[in-house]
């Protein structure tokens, strides 16, 4: 067995930020540190958090007054940010500053007084946020539309005063798609300057169509409930190759193998690198001699900690860093 590892894989620059924003806190302030949602969807770093002594909360209500609280890297919405304000407890942002880009384009569209259409999951986190964003003040409204069938069948108030968003998270190609055909129903539709999808999301997945030519089965790790993981193992899919999400090596089933030569293993995200090489060493047991890795350039972006974390930390020797999963 041969194993090709994709890259770059693994944590991005938003979930560095997040679990050190969480770190950080936790070594200001003590346990407990309040999280509303996980701060990234992966069960292993949440866990490790729990156990330092993060509490995670679906409901500000499970928030004591005057708390500290950390918003998930997924971001919330203007009403969660005025309920926390109102509780008087002690808000850190750990929101993605890409996905903060998409709610500064929202806010900036209704201003105008254009409508969104917002391209995304219903339900997922980020894309409560997101819709959260929007002020209808002016009368117009946001669209949330999931598929080609959505878009087809979207109904605006004003159609020639519209502007489209997306998900950071989603499929490079079934976005364009669903833009395309947007385009064709409003012609005047406006889009944002740059691309919603983060750099991240879409290195991944062109990470993954490189290694879809070379490999007979494709492993993802990752979380179930992680947009940008299902992604990946979408791609692979589509690619033609046989794909499986894993969170950790014991979702590995050696029946995969059995008429396959040539692994290809990458990882969403918010899974970190320890359990990718918990399934290397599962691949190693199952026969695999090496493992290479895809040539790529190394990804460079990094984001700073929110201002309120800095200047606590500007006076400690060395710093800050993610220690535990990197």
């Amino acid at each position: 067995m041969e194993v090709i590892l994709a890259k770059p894989r693994g944590f991005c620059a938003g979930v560095v930020r997040a679990i050190a924003i969480v770190e950080t806190a936790l070594e200001i302030y003590g346990s407990p540190v309040y999280v509303l949602h996980e701060i990234v969807h992966n069960h292993h770093v949440v866990k490790d958090l729990q156990e330092r002594g993060a509490v995670f909360v679906e409901k500000l209500s499970d928030v004591p007054p005057s708390a500290v609280l950390i918003f998930s890297a997924h971001g919330v919405s203007n009403a969660v940010v005025c309920e926390a304000q109102t509780r008087h407890l002690d808000i850190i942002d750990a929101t993605c500053p890409l996905v903060s880009k998409v709610h500064l384009e929202v806010a900036r569209f209704a201003r105008a007084g254009r409508e969104v259409v917002l391209i995304g999951h219903a339900g997922h986190p980020e894309v409560n946020g997101t819709l959260g964003q929007y002020n209808p003040a002016g009368g117009g409204a946001i669209y949330l539309v999931e598929t080609i069938k959505d878009a087809e069948n979207l109904e605006v108030r004003d159609p020639d005063n519209t502007a489209v968003v997306t998900q950071t998270t989603l499929s490079v190609d079934d976005t364009a798609r669903i833009i395309e055909l947007l385009h064709q129903r409003f012609p005047n539709i406006i889009e944002p300057h740059k691309e919603d999808i983060c750099y991240a999301t879409q290195n991944r997945q062109n990470s993954v169509r490189q290694l879809a030519g070379e490999v007979d089965v494709l492993l993802v790790v990752g979380a179930r409930n992680s947009s940008n993981s299902n992604r990946l193992r979408e791609v692979g899919e589509q690619m033609g190759v046989p794909s499986y999400l894993v969170e950790d090596a014991g979702d590995v089933d050696p029946a995969w193998f059995r008429r396959s030569s040539r692994v290809g293993v990458t990882a969403g995200a918010s899974a970190p690198e320890v359990l990718v090489r918990g399934v290397l060493e599962l691949l190693y047991k199952l026969g695999a001699d090496h493992a290479s890795e895809l040539a790529a350039s190394a990804e460079v972006t990094m984001f700073q900690l929110p201002g309120i974390l800095k200047k606590q930390l500007a006076n400690a020797a060395g710093g800050h860093r993610v220690r535990r999963f990197l």
